[in-house]
């Protein structure tokens, strides 16, 4: 699979919707987790970021204007244990949950599936990162579109490639309705030395209109330190 990069990737795509990337620093001692929302309607682009106990959620920028929370309102980031949770929506806690019972991830997202919002029916994409920064990734999709059949997909990447990533995002263009992820995750390099750096790169290269928000965490391999970097449209 060709390498390719991530911000060339962004700038030629508006609405990817919303993406994970996990890998590997180029200095191999860095775990790598970047995370991005978009938006196309008031609701969608009236959110922030916010850092929590053991992660970040998502908020109203401004309560006044909320329609319906159900599937913008979520914790995107929990930390369970040694592990990192990351998704694009409320099976963050699916995945936590499992966890403590002792349940691999692929158990937890086997109870979920895309999020009911006809006609998109947009994936649930998730990944999970562990303490020595093996990772996996996964997608919960419709059949091309239609709702009577979940497809399910799981991808596992135990011992990643220092300077590489993986990276999976929900909408494959921007259409209407809008159409599935396809494929494997996109092979992409990883060359900034630091979160904020990364955390740079990637907000300059999301479409100015429909980016939202962004997290960026580089986790030391040795000690589990964290670098956290979270850019916010709404300041």
């Amino acid at each position: 699979m060709k390498t390719l990069d991530l911000n060339e990737l962004l700038q030629n795509h508006p609405y990817p919707g919303r993406g994970i990337v996990l890998g590997r620093s180029a200095d191999d001692k860095k775990a790598v987790i970047a995370y991005f929302i978009m938006g196309r309607s008031e609701n969608s682009r009236n959110r922030v970021f916010e850092t929590t106990e053991d992660g970040i959620r998502t908020r109203a920028y401004d309560e006044s204007k909320m329609v319906d929370p159900s599937l913008i309102i979520y914790h995107p980031v929990r930390i369970v244990g040694d592990d990192t949770v990351v998704t694009n929506g409320d099976q963050t806690d699916t995945i936590r949950d499992g966890l403590l019972e002792g349940k691999v991830f692929s158990q937890s997202l086997r109870t979920r599936e895309f999020e009911p919002d006809p006609d998109n029916y947009t994936p649930r994409i998730s990944g999970l990162l562990h303490k020595d920064g093996s990772y996996a990734l996964s997608i919960l999709k419709s059949n091309d579109g239609d709702p009577s059949c979940c497809c399910r997909y799981f991808f596992s990447y135990d011992h990643p490639k220092a300077g590489e990533g993986r990276f999976i995002h929900t909408y494959q263009e921007n259409l209407d309705p809008l159409p599935s992820f396809e494929g494997e995750p996109r092979k992409v390099a990883v060359t900034a030395p630091d979160a904020k750096t990364l955390a740079d790169e990637l907000w300059a290269s999301l479409n100015e209109d429909n980016k939202v928000s962004l997290f960026v965490q580089y986790v030391d391999l040795a000690s589990g330190e964290r670098d956290t970097v979270i850019i916010n449209k709404h300041q």
